[in-house]
């Protein structure tokens, strides 16, 4: 199935260029969150760094991407077409997504009944940390 990047960046009122069209292909192509130095090393030859940087935060900006905190020191950015989480090995660094269930939308829901501060929260981060089947030895 070929995606049509063009009409992906027209949606959100985005200029289509060679170089957004390049940096949706990649994350398109990974499916996992990927770092700006990852997006730029697979792009090297094609557009510089800066131009990344400048994309993915035009991106952000639109809801087109969304960051991602896996605790590796840069930003992971992934594309922020479906609401999901990741489990990441501590050890080797394996990405896995899942998908949010009931259970946890529950758990939200009571933690906000609970709070005194908040009535509503309007998106959310889940990311857990541990060791996978293969580092678990």
């Amino acid at each position: 199935m070929k995606i049509d990047y063009r009409n992906i960046l027209s949606a959100k009122k985005l200029k289509c260029t060679i170089p957004r069209q390049l940096v949706l292909e990649v994350l398109f192509k990974s499916g996992l969150p990927m770092s700006t130095e990852g997006i730029f090393l697979k792009l090297k030859n094609k557009i510089d760094e800066a131009t990344v940087y400048r994309i993915l935060d035009s991106f952000e900006s639109v809801g087109l991407v969304r960051q991602v905190n896996l605790r590796r020191g840069a930003s992971y950015f992934e594309l922020n077409n479906d609401h999901h989480h990741h489990m990441v090995c501590t050890k080797c660094g394996v990405i896995e997504d899942f998908k949010e269930n009931i259970e946890i939308e529950k758990i939200l829901e009571r933690i906000v009944e609970k709070s005194s501060n908040f009535k509503i929260i309007n998106e959310h981060s889940l990311e857990l940390f541990g060791v996978c089947s293969r580092c678990h030895i």
